[in-house]
């Protein structure tokens, strides 16, 4: 089983793997409207999955539903009657169109969405604001420092900018705890970009999302391609344009499960998690309970240095 680890140079303790819960839009929202509706009670199955599994870590935004997502998540938890204390949740402001002291006014929304569950990680959602990384840095500051927030980070910033907001917060004696960006084995170019370098020098955690590429890496797309009818809009062009190009890597995945017992796109998550040590978590979305258990079971094993390597090699193509 895979340990949980340290949230960037904060005493948070995460899962490697969570839960993402962005689809639990139900329509709300320009987002939300590409999404299916999830009724409540497989909801409430997917986070006892979850959390039966080892999963502590789940993740939600503001841009989510405007408050769907976060008051869902909460729903969920409450009907499985699970304390604030036992996970660790992670909101995002939306900074478009806006000014930093914004912040002030969404965290309000935040925190009544989230009721009595603490925001234990806050973060920037985009690099895209009318304020600069600095005055957004001195918001966040403000919100630890009022007890609104545990700790900060950010997420879509490249290495330039995340170095520039973790020197920002630095001199007001915090840690950027996390950046969030897209990474899995058919994404790997926070590998070549520096973001993932600039990450292991400053002890920031990579938070993959998209790490099954919109289920490409689970290799049921491989053996039925006429299920990519039915996937959602949002993730049908990650899927078509890497279809054809993964095949030797789905089938490396596929050998390696068998050996152990799991599932491709378990194999995927767990490289994911642990290739680069504990600098990287990810959070795979959750439509149905049984993604929530096979993506808690993705920690209920270890690859081999050979097993990895042998990954890494066959999906060089996508650095």
């Amino acid at each position: 089983m895979l340990e949980k680890r340290t949230l960037g140079k904060t005493d948070i303790k995460v899962s490697p793997i969570g839960i993402g819960v962005m689809m639990w839009m139900q329509g709300k929202g320009l987002v939300g409207r590409l999404a299916t509706d999830i009724e409540e009670e497989v909801r409430n199955e997917i986070i006892k999955e979850s959390f039966a599994g080892g999963i502590n870590f789940f993740d939600t935004a503001e841009l989510y539903g405007f408050g769907r997502s976060e008051t869902n998540l909460v729903k969920a938890l409450k009907a499985n009657n699970i304390d604030d204390k036992d996970v660790v949740i992670e909101t995002k402001w939306s900074p478009v169109l806006r000014r930093a002291r914004n912040m002030r006014r969404s965290i309000n929304k935040r925190q009544k969405y989230l009721a009595d569950y603490t925001i234990d990680h806050y973060m920037v959602h985009q690099p895209i604001s009318f304020s600069s990384i600095k005055t957004e840095m001195k918001e966040l500051a403000k919100l630890v420092e009022k007890g609104f927030v545990k700790s900060v980070g950010v997420s879509n910033y490249n290495a330039m900018k995340m170095r520039k907001a973790y020197e920002d917060l630095e001199k007001l004696g915090l840690p950027l705890a996390a950046n969030q960006v897209q990474y899995s084995l058919v994404h790997r170019n926070i590998e070549t970009n520096g973001i993932l370098d600039t990450a292991k020098e400053l002890g920031i955690t990579i938070t993959a999302y998209t790490p099954l590429a919109g289920g490409l890496l689970t290799g049921k797309l491989h053996e039925n391609p006429e299920a990519l009818k039915k996937k959602y809009a949002m993730y049908k062009w990650v899927v078509k344009k890497n279809l054809e190009e993964s095949v030797p890597l789905v089938k490396t995945l596929t050998e390696i499960a068998k050996a152990h017992e799991v599932l491709p796109g378990q194999v995927a998550l767990n490289w994911l998690v642990t290739y680069h040590g504990d600098t990287v978590v990810t959070i795979p979305g959750a439509t149905k309970a049984y993604q929530a258990k096979e993506s808690a079971g993705a920690m209920a094993f270890n690859l081999s240095k050979a097993e990895l390597d042998e990954i890494a090699e066959v999906s060089e193509k996508f650095l």
